[in-house]
């Protein structure tokens, strides 16, 4: 896992120089999920319906982990792909970017193809916004009432909120935390409790 990622603020559109009279204009937009990177594509086929070719891919997920490219009739491997290297190469995730094509009449190549897409992609996020993005862990912790004093100043001095909070028989609530603090939360809640509160991760509500 690299130990930055980054996503986008919002949309952003960059055209390069053109190659060989090609003009390649890359589009890049946030993308929480598959549906709004479909969507964003579609409103580019749309802006540019005359273009040749509109070549995509997203990285979206937790982690980036969920990812697709297309080289829109372009040869295999010469436009989809570049485009999502320079997603990875860049730490972004949460994002789309599609590369409109519009051909100048002279062949460039597989190879002037994987350069052109994937430039006119890292140009792009060299120049939008990115904000960084803190990956959490979801918490439950469950203590007994009467160490909830201490458990109470344990989450006030790691500037932690409760969430979804019950009170049955125990104490039961949840928190996120950034996972590397995640050491530093079990270490400060056993501690104050002196180990009298159970905590165990469980998935995140947006999983």
């Amino acid at each position: 896992m690299t130990a930055s990622l980054y996503a986008p603020v919002s949309e952003y559109r960059f055209e390069p120089e053109k190659i060989k009279g090609s003009r390649f204009i890359a589009n890049l937009a946030p993308a929480g999920s598959q549906e709004e990177a479909e969507a964003f594509i579609r409103a580019i086929r749309a802006e540019f319906d005359d273009a040749r070719h509109v070549c995509w891919a997203w990285r979206i997920g937790d982690e980036g982990g969920h990812v697709r490219s297309s080289d829109d009739g372009e040869p295999a491997g010469s436009a989809g792909r570049p485009i999502l290297a320079q997603l990875e190469g860049h730490d972004v995730i949460h994002c789309v970017v599609a590369v409109v094509r519009y051909f100048g009449g002279v062949k460039l190549g597989v190879g002037g193809l994987m350069r052109a897409y994937g430039g006119a992609a890292g140009k792009c996020l060299d120049r939008c916004e990115l904000a960084p993005v803190i990956l959490t862990t979801r918490l439950q912790i469950e203590h007994g009432y009467s160490c909830s004093r201490a458990v109470e100043a344990a989450m006030h001095h790691l500037g932690l909120a409760a969430l979804d909070a019950d009170f049955g028989q125990q104490v039961r609530f949840y928190v996120e935390v950034p996972r590397e603090d995640l050491e530093a939360v079990r270490r400060e809640l056993t501690e104050r409790s002196a180990g009298q509160v159970q905590i165990k991760e469980v998935p995140s509500q947006n999983s």
